[in-house]
């Protein structure tokens, strides 16, 4: 379940979009299914700066706390508030109404260098 239209980071989370505009960001099929039966999610506020690979927020499950970092720099201009309530969407839906947050990303290029669907795949199957 690595959908070939995404970029990813080893930290096991994907980007939708080029960088031209918002890109949404979410933990990947690998994440949810290590992580377990997702029960809390922390998310910035809108508005909130996020640096690339530093952590932003957490999602919390039944077996641990994993921090989820940012996969590039920018302003968060969205978040899934549906996750407040259902954090469990994530396990179900984790690369399409589990997504977490939409970022504007401060260089529009960054999002070329994250890892494509082939190199993602590579790095979860070693």
């Amino acid at each position: 379940m690595i959908p070939e239209d995404l970029r990813y980071t080893a930290e096991h989370e994907w980007v939708a979009g080029d960088g031209s505009g918002p890109v949404r960001v979410g933990i990947t099929h690998f994440a949810q299914d290590a992580l377990g039966d997702i029960v809390y999610v922390q998310l910035p506020d809108e508005g909130a700066t996020v640096q690339a690979g530093e952590s932003f927020g957490e999602v919390e499950s039944t077996k641990s706390v994993s921090e989820i970092y940012a996969p590039l720099t920018g302003t968060v201009v969205a978040r899934n508030e549906q996750l407040t309530d259902t954090p469990e969407v994530i396990n179900t839906d984790p690369y399409g109404s589990g997504w977490l947050v939409e970022i504007a990303p401060s260089d529009a290029s960054a999002v070329a260098g994250l890892l494509t669907a082939d190199a993602y795949r590579e790095l979860t199957e070693s």
